[in-house]
């Protein structure tokens, strides 16, 4: 009897057991790796020094691919230790640019808001001109009706 025939016997008696872990089956990814600026040129120097077999090897031995390390010879010779160190993906913006944006976007929202407080003025100067004529008209007309 195997150790999974075991368990197997286990389970179906209504053994709560921890499966066991198939060993053929590996971890769940964490997600893209990222590597140091400090790693990739070590790597490259390493690879850059070996014969083919051991180029394989070395590339087995750390999980990497050959695409890997042209883009890192090329990150090399594009700058250096700043460009090995750079993440893959879009540039970040400039924060100027988004500091523009914003205060456009502010400038925009304030000449509405002048806008809207330009025409409230208007209407209360209308309102108060036409108060000022129904008060003198009211006023004259209650001096014609008492007369």
């Amino acid at each position: 009897m195997t150790i999974r025939d075991s368990a197997v016997r286990r389970a179906q008696a209504g053994v709560v057991t921890d499966p066991i872990a198939d060993p053929q089956v590996p971890e769940r990814s964490r997600g893209r790796r990222q590597f140091p600026a400090k790693y990739k040129a070590r790597i490259l120097g390493e690879y850059d020094a070996l014969d083919k077999a051991a180029k394989g090897a070395l590339l087995r031995r750390e999980g990497l691919y050959t695409s890997l390390i042209s883009e890192w010879r090329g990150q090399r010779d594009r700058g250096a230790l700043e460009a090995l160190d750079r993440r893959a993906g879009r540039p970040t913006g400039d924060p100027r640019d988004a500091e523009i944006v914003r205060l456009k976007r502010e400038n925009e929202q304030l000449a509405e808001d002048l806008g809207k407080a330009r025409s409230v003025i208007e209407v209360q100067g209308k309102l108060s001109a036409l108060l000022d004529q129904l008060a003198s008209g009211n006023a004259s007309t209650r001096r014609s009706e008492t007369k």
